[in-house]
């Protein structure tokens, strides 16, 4: 183990108060593509940039495609978690976390037996009708093909934060509280480039701000810890 990891485990083995927060890296370990990332999304059988198509105009304006991407690169329901989600979910088990605050949207963290997750950007599992707020689990959406439709007739929309859209604000002010108030701070698997819950960091308080990601990031210079890898493999290690 080297000197990092050993320095993490003995805070974590310290504390009753860890936070959490988390975006792609942690889901992509679990096969889930970040389409943020080089792999070839964009170039691939869609006319439009991934952000393009997960906007509010879009959806309002293309609804089958967006749809058509949305069950093509969105729902991976077949996923399971890594040992990053299992870890933390021990720790909650434990006493020792108090919140997964998360930009992801697959449902992972409960998957693997989190209760107190944040979903900042929503999640894949929850929908509604747009007309009469009916709700409906993914499962419609996954098995139908073209516009989801209430029995009303409404249009079905996933439970997620498009871009254009707003962050729930009490999900938000519910993290800002956690975070403010936490003795150590993780952040796994983000590049902290999406706002605004990339600012959420700014919020913390203690002396025991830790970064986990693959690649550097523009808060490497504020944290106390910084550990470059993958996020499974050095949860597994703690």
């Amino acid at each position: 183990m080297n000197e990092q990891i050993a320095t993490l485990k003995s805070w974590v083995d310290q504390s009753d108060n860890i936070v959490f927060f988390g975006g792609a890296g942690v889901s992509t370990e679990s096969g889930i593509p970040d389409f943020r990332s080089v792999d070839g999304l964009y170039n691939q059988k869609y006319d439009y940039p991934p952000e393009t198509i997960l906007s509010h105009t879009f959806f309002m304006a293309q609804t089958e495609e967006f749809y058509r991407f949305y069950r093509d690169k969105m729902l991976c329901l077949d996923a399971q978690p890594n040992a990053a989600h299992r870890k933390l979910a021990e720790w909650e088990q434990q006493g020792k976390l108090r919140a997964v605050i998360t930009q992801n949207i697959d449902g992972l963290h409960q998957k693997a037996g989190s209760k107190e997750v944040l979903e900042l950007h929503g999640s894949v599992h929850r929908n509604y009708c747009m007309r009469c707020r009916k709700p409906y689990g993914v499962e419609e959406i996954a098995q139908g093909t073209g516009v989801p439709r209430c029995t009303c007739g409404g249009i079905i929309k996933p439970d997620v934060v498009l871009y254009e859209e707003s962050l729930d604000e009490y999900t938000l002010d519910k993290s800002l509280a956690y975070i403010q108030n936490a003795d150590i701070l993780i952040i796994g698997g983000t590049s902290l480039a999406v706002y605004p819950a990339a600012s959420l960091i700014h919020y913390y308080r203690g002396k025991k701000l830790v970064l986990v990601n693959k690649t550097p990031t523009s808060a490497d210079g504020k944290a106390n810890l910084v550990i470059h890898g993958a996020i499974g493999e050095i949860f597994s290690q703690l």
